[in-house]
C-alpha cells in the first residue's frame, strides 16, 4: 500500500532540523526500497525548510504511522503536525525514475484537499509530473484529495494541474528532491 506523509515544521525549528539531518537520512536509508519520493518543502522564496514529504510503499496503515511518527525529526519536535494518507501511484514510478532528472527547473508539492466525487484521477501534463496520485481514506475507498510533485515554471502553473473548484483548499509548496541518491 502506498502512503503520502507530509511533516510540517514548527516555526523556528531549523537549527534542530539541521542538527538531526544525519539521523533523519539514516532513518530514511532504512526505507530506501520503500520510498517513492522524498524531500523538503520550503518557505516561498527562501531556503528555510517548512516541511518534509515522504511517499512510501508499506504493508499497511500501522506501518505507515510507525514510519511517520518514529522518524527522528518528529520524535525530537521539529514537526508541528503530520499528514498520513493512503495514496495511489498513478504514474507507477519513483521520483528517481522521473525523466526530467533531479535538477533543473522549479519543483513543487501540490496538495489538494477535497470531498465528494473524485477529481483529477487522470493527470494532464504528465511530462512534468514527478509523482501523482489521489489521497484516499484509510480503507482506500474514498477520495479525499490529490497530492503531486511537479516541475513547473511557477506556483500558479503547478496549481493549475488541479481543477480548482473541486478542492476545498489547494496548497503549493516549493519542494526539492531529498536524500543521498
Amino acid at each position: 500500500m502506498e502512503f503520502f506523509c507530509y511533516h510540517r515544521d514548527r516555526p523556528d525549528s531549523g537549527a534542530l532540523r539541521d542538527e538531526l539531518l544525519e539521523a533523519h537520512w539514516s532513518y530514511m536509508d532504512g526505507y530506501e526500497k520503500e520510498l517513492i519520493a522524498r524531500g523538503p518543502t520550503f518557505v516561498s522564496g527562501t531556503e528555510t525548510a517548512s516541511g518534509s514529504v515522504h511517499i512510501v510503499d508499506l504493508p499497511d496503515a500501522a506501518a505507515a504511522r510507525a514510519f511517520a511518527f518514529d522518524e527522528p525529526n518528529y520524535q525530537a519536535g521539529v514537526y508541528r503536525d503530520v499528514v498520513v494518507r493512503r495514496w495511489r501511484n498513478v504514474l507507477g514510478r519513483t521520483m528517481w525514475d522521473f525523466p526530467g532528472g533531479r535538477e533543473g527547473g522549479n519543483r513543487y508539492l501540490v496538495l489538494g484537499l477535497g470531498s465528494g466525487e473524485p477529481a483529477d484521477l487522470a493527470p494532464s501534463g504528465r511530462d512534468e509530473l514527478i509523482a501523482y496520485g489521489p489521497l484516499l481514506s484509510d480503507d482506500g475507498a474514498t477520495w479525499v484529495g490529490t497530492a503531486l510533485l511537479i516541475r513547473a515554471p511557477d506556483p500558479d502553473a503547478a496549481r493549475a494541474v488541479l481543477t480548482r473548484d473541486r478542492y476545498a483548499d489547494v496548497e503549493v509548496h516549493e519542494w526539492e528532491p531529498g536524500g543521498r541518491r
